[in-house]
């Protein structure tokens, strides 16, 4: 059974840092990408970033770029979300998904066949 445990959320400060991680077993896949997604109260589920297992490309979202990094230990498991220079805006539940088909858009989270439970992060101004 294929499982993600995205955990590293909290409670921060603006300007502050946090790094969520996402931990997959089960996984049998020879290449897949595992993204990152977050949603606000009253918004949609957007995508933040994600990170290809087969070549270990990266991706992110325009209002993420230069903040948060990506990364893996050995561009598999398990992924890591390096989030700086947090605003009040990054506030949301964050999740981890993986794509195994590799046949659409990073940023649309109907690609993604494998969620894992949200983790919370917050930030005060």
């Amino acid at each position: 059974e294929v499982q993600l445990q995205a955990s590293g959320g909290g409670l921060v400060q603006a300007g502050g840092s946090l790094r969520l991680s996402c931990a997959a077993s089960g996984f049998t896949f020879d290449d897949y990408a595992i993204g990152w997604f977050r949603q606000a109260p009253g918004k949609e589920r957007e995508g933040v970033s994600c990170i290809s297992s087969s070549d270990g490309s990266t991706y992110y979202a325009d209002s993420v770029k230069g903040r948060f990094t990506i990364s893996s230990d050995n561009a598999k498991n398990p992924v890591y979300l390096q989030m700086n220079s947090l605003k009040p805006e990054d506030t949301a539940v964050y999740y981890c998904a993986a794509d195994i088909d590799l046949s659409g858009s990073w940023t649309s989270a109907y690609e993604y066949d494998y969620w894992g439970q949200g983790t919370l992060v917050t930030v005060s101004s």
